[in-house]
Formats: structure tokens, C-alpha cells, sequence
């Protein structure tokens, strides 16, 4: 009897220290994934690879792929792949879709290449329109609502008030429009900039803010709640996507393709 109380002891104390070791892991997802979320690896590339390449990249570690299927900003308008016909196929392989609408840009983003889709004078009905859009065009592909939407916005001067407000305003009419038709308007950024700014307006206690957190940290390691600009009681459970690596060259199947790397934890499209 005193022996067996030994044993349970033991493993009871074994099983306090593993799940104390667990929550201490920055990286760690704190719960299995839910009906609709995708939990491991995913890539995303400008232009939107072939069913056929998709199916040779099986052999790759990633099941998810960032899909840029519409917005003003997009740098690569022409998707001749993109198709409902290409996300029911890619569904039955088993791939996870993460669709990134590259809409109106902050009136002080910092690339180039961006500066001539700044958001105008009027942020918030124009964030309402592109909230809209971004809701008509997933509809058009045949993703249907609790689908995220995740809002690419490209690093920006955040510290500049002025510039700030009219970013924020933006983000939260799109947030706004998209969530009204029973989507998940998520958000895309640099760590150091939008990722940034929106945790401030998240501590500040503002409203109508993105479900979810897809996060640029360029530093080879993947890691979705060791952020430090972000705690890990924000955008959580099931609300992060860390992309850690960007403009790789990979090649799986036979087919090579310049990709970003992610850690994902969040949703994914559904499919009508």
C-alpha cells in the first residue's frame, strides 16, 4: 500500500512538472486545433502554384498555403491558376487556404511598390468598400462564411499619428464589414510596425479589431507565442500565424517556388 502511494505520488508530480513544462513553451499552441483550424506548416508565394504543383509539393512539411486572391494592392493581380475548381481540388488533397486580400495600403507605408495604393482621405467608408470586396470576391471563389480573410498591410511609420489614425480606421471598417457577413477578418503585418500598433490599440481597450494575428518576424525560428511585442493572452488560442521566413527558394516534387515560410494555429477557408 505505502508503495503504490509512492508510485501515484510520482506520477502525479511527473505529470504537474510536463504540464507546467508545456505551458512554459513559448511555441507551444496552447490546445489541439478545432473545426476549421489548421495547426503545422504553411507557405505562401505571390502567384498561385498549379493544382499539379500543389500535388507534388505533398512531399514538402507544409499542408497550408497563403493565397493572395484579390485586393487593389495585390502584387501579383494576374491569377490564372485561382479558381473554385482549384480550391476544391486543393481541399481534396488535404491543403489548408489561408486567403490574404492585399487591399489599400497606410498613407505612410514604407515600400515603394505600395505607395501607389495608399489609403485616401476617407478611411473608414473606404475600408467598409474593400471589407466588402474582400467578402465578394471569397464568396466568388466558393469560401463560404466563418472563412477568415486575413488583410495585408505592409510595414508602415505607425509612430506617426496622424498616419496612425487613418490606418486604424481603415482596419477596423474593413474588420467591421467583414465580421457583418459572417466572416473572420484577420490582419498581416510586420512585428514592428502594423503587428505593433494594433496591440497598442488592443491595450487601449479599441473595438472592432482583427480575430486574428499573422505576424512577419523574419528570424528563422518559428515561434507563435514568443513575440515580445506580443503577450500570449492576445490573439489566443487558435488566432496566430508567425511568418518567419520570407523569399526562400524551395523545391519539392520537382517543382521549385520562391515562398514565405509560417507557423500556423488559426483558421482557414471553407469551402460552400
Amino acid at each position: 500500500m505505502r508503495h503504490r502511494k509512492k508510485i501515484t505520488g510520482l506520477v502525479l508530480a511527473l505529470a504537474l512538472a510536463t504540464l507546467a513544462l508545456d505551458t512554459s513553451r513559448p511555441g507551444r499552441p496552447p490546445a489541439a486545433a478545432g473545426p476549421g483550424v489548421f495547426d503545422g506548416r504553411a507557405f505562401d508565394t505571390c502567384r498561385t502554384p498549379s493544382a499539379d504543383t500543389m500535388r507534388r509539393w505533398l512531399d514538402s512539411p507544409y499542408r497550408a498555403v497563403g493565397v493572395y486572391y484579390a485586393g487593389r494592392g495585390r502584387a501579383c493581380q494576374d491569377q490564372p491558376q485561382l479558381s473554385r475548381a482549384w480550391l476544391r481540388a486543393v481541399d481534396e488533397m488535404g491543403w489548408g487556404v489561408l486567403p490574404v486580400y492585399v487591399g489599400s495600403q497606410s498613407p505612410c507605408v514604407r515600400a515603394e511598390n505600395k505607395q501607389h495604393v495608399r489609403i485616401g482621405s476617407e478611411p473608414g467608408p473606404q475600408g467598409t468598400r474593400e471589407g466588402h470586396d474582400a467578402v465578394d470576391r471569397a464568396a466568388a471563389l466558393g469560401m463560404g462564411p466563418d472563412s477568415p480573410l486575413y488583410l495585408d498591410m505592409e510595414a508602415y511609420a505607425y509612430q506617426n499619428e496622424k498616419c496612425a489614425t487613418a490606418t486604424l480606421t481603415f482596419v477596423r471598417a474593413w474588420s467591421r464589414e467583414v465580421r457583418s457577413h459572417g466572416y473572420v477578418p484577420g490582419f498581416y503585418s510586420s512585428a514592428d510596425s502594423g503587428v505593433a500598433h494594433l496591440e497598442s490599440a488592443r491595450r487601449a481597450g479599441v473595438d472592432d479589431l482583427p480575430s486574428i494575428m499573422w505576424f512577419a518576424r523574419w528570424n528563422n525560428r518559428p515561434d507563435l507565442y514568443g513575440e515580445q511585442g506580443l503577450p500570449w493572452y492576445a490573439w489566443h488560442p487558435e488566432r496566430r500565424i508567425h511568418q518567419y521566413a520570407g523569399n526562400v527558394t524551395e523545391r519539392f516534387g520537382g517543382r521549385t517556388l520562391q515562398i514565405d515560410r509560417n507557423l500556423v494555429h488559426a483558421p482557414v477557408a471553407l469551402l460552400e
